[in-house]
């Protein structure tokens, strides 16, 4: 199947379900400061896969990717000290970490499958 649009991807559909999962896991806390980076790093991980995929060359699209890994990272770390500070129950970032962990893997995966370097569009490969 060919991927015509970004909210065709799965990693995508995956990020976005983060997102609400940390909004909702975190909306009766009151630590602005910590809250509002977490939600805007996994928001950043839907945005940038999208943006990356409209920019059309591999080589764009995978530079996103990359930024949309760092922001795995970020939510990681923080979804951490957030647990540390009992703003999440054990149960909650556990299962929010395994979101993440697993968007990260699909992240690196569609990264690897996309060609080093060319301006290569990925949705009509020649």
């Amino acid at each position: 199947m060919k991927i015509k649009k970004f909210d065709d991807l799965m990693v995508w559909q995956k990020s976005v379900e983060l997102t609400i999962s940390i909004y909702a896991s975190l909306e009766l806390i009151n630590d602005f400061g910590l809250k509002n980076q977490i939600q805007r790093a996994s928001l950043s991980i839907s945005n940038n896969i999208a943006e990356g995929f409209e920019r059309g060359s591999d080589r764009d699209f995978k530079r996103f990717l990359y930024i949309a890994q760092g922001s795995c990272s970020e939510v990681k770390s923080m979804l951490y000290v957030a647990t540390r500070l009992n703003y999440l129950k054990n149960e909650s970032y556990i299962t929010l970490n395994h979101q993440v962990t697993e968007i990260g893997k699909m992240l690196f995966g569609l990264s690897n499958s996309l060609s080093d370097g060319s301006t290569r569009n990925f949705r009509n490969p020649k």
